[in-house]
């Protein structure tokens, strides 16, 4: 029986530390919501209001309507979370309740008794009144036994009073709690609201100048093309340069690279999904194909990366260790810097100034540049290679 209660008692402990777990991580997941929604608007207010500009806003508006309908539907969970806590606690209340009436009115009727028998001559007359010892012991025991239940039994009902009270505080914050989270998530409803209608603005601004966007798109489409190529020119002649001293590793030329840089290779792949971000901000465009959000026809150049809006004077770092293979300009992404980590590459590119140069050993978290504003926008375009393959880099970054 013992080592049963002592089970119950750890599967209770456990219950209670993973709904403990469960609370921090919705009021983390909802802080960091609210953090990035106000991150976005930040940027959004920071953006110029030329024509150039409005693609991007509408990717960070639909982001900030995604992560404000996320928002609202922890809310909803939260409120339902409240509303039956609510529940239990007035059925707990009602059974305390249930059990201080019973108690009231048994210690009522001791009252009663009690007081019909209020003078105390009575009492001793009737212990007198035995007609032996052993008669008088026993009415005695049993008067002293009734002041000690009066007592106890005033008691009692003096702690379910307590109890009672106690139970009710709780319940009034729970439910001033919920209504607290119902009015936020009212206001988080019409902010979504505004949020869509300010979508669909900017599509209609699209829209509306549609030959002048094509001819923006025509140019970055190109800006895209020349980078891919250019990139994969660059790792194309790295992964040739590391072979090439593989192969004289094995005819006795002197190397000494090979063994590091395979240990390198083994250390990136390992940490897959737990990379940091290279700098802090909101995905505007994806890796991969993708067609134009308002120009539903239109097919978009293949994202090898992934273009991060971030706050003006945003650093990148590297997000692993390794060395840096190649600093260059592209048109369109100005400065960009290749990082190789043994067979692994990443590249950081729109930077407007580089705190690297090639050759350069770097760690996780070094500063390679900092963010460069190019016709008004502050982004940061990053990708991840394997060899000559481009990787989608969301599934490396934690």
């Amino acid at each position: 029986m013992r080592r049963v209660l002592h089970i119950v008692l750890i599967l209770l402990l456990f219950g209670a530390v993973a709904s403990a777990q469960d609370t921090r991580r919705q009021e983390s997941r909802k802080a960091a919501l609210q953090k990035e929604i106000a991150e976005i608007n930040r940027r959004l207010k920071e953006n110029s209001q030329s024509s150039s500009r409005a693609l991007t806003d509408l990717a960070l508006v639909r982001r900030k309507i995604s992560a404000r309908q996320e928002l609202i539907a922890e809310s909803d969970r939260e409120i339902q979370a409240f509303d039956d806590s609510v529940r239990v606690k007035q059925k707990e209340i009602d059974r305390i309740q249930a059990r201080h009436d019973t108690l009231s009115l048994y210690y009522d009727r001791l009252v009663r008794s009690a007081y019909k028998n209020r003078d105390s001559r009575l009492w001793y007359m009737y212990i007198l009144a035995s007609e032996n010892l052993g008669q008088a012991a026993r009415r005695f025991g049993y008067l002293r036994g009734f002041s000690r239940e009066m007592s106890a039994q005033a008691e009692k009902l003096r702690q379910t009073q307590a109890e009672l009270e106690v139970e009710k505080e709780r319940l009034a914050a729970l439910k001033a709690d919920a209504q607290s989270l119902r009015k936020q998530r009212q206001a988080d409803v019409e902010n979504l609201r505004s949020e869509e209608s300010e979508s669909a603005t900017l599509v209609a601004r699209l829209e509306k100048d549609r030959k002048k966007y094509q001819k923006d798109l025509a140019k970055k489409n190109r800006e895209v093309e020349a980078l891919n190529r250019e990139i994969a020119a660059i790792i194309r002649r790295a992964t040739s340069k590391s072979a090439s001293g593989k192969k004289s590793a094995a005819k006795g030329g002197k190397s000494t690279s090979t063994t590091v840089d395979e240990a390198l290779s083994n250390n990136f792949a390992s940490n897959k999904g737990r990379l940091p971000w290279p700098a802090e901000g909101t995905v505007v465009d994806s890796y991969g194909q993708h067609y134009h959000p308002v120009y539903k026809n239109v097919k978009l150049p293949f994202n090898n990366g992934v273009t991060l809006a971030v706050a003006r004077g945003t650093q990148a770092k590297a997000v692993f260790d390794g060395t840096v293979a190649q600093v260059v300009v592209i048109p369109g992404y100005n400065q960009c810097v290749l990082v190789q980590h043994g067979s692994y590459f990443t590249f950081y590119c729109k930077l407007k100034s580089v705190a690297v140069k090639a050759g350069d050993k770097v760690k996780t978290g070094t500063v390679l540049g900092t963010v460069d504003s190019i016709s008004g926008e502050d982004q940061l375009h990053f990708q991840l290679w394997k060899e000559r393959t481009p990787q989608n880099p969301e599934t490396w970054l934690k």
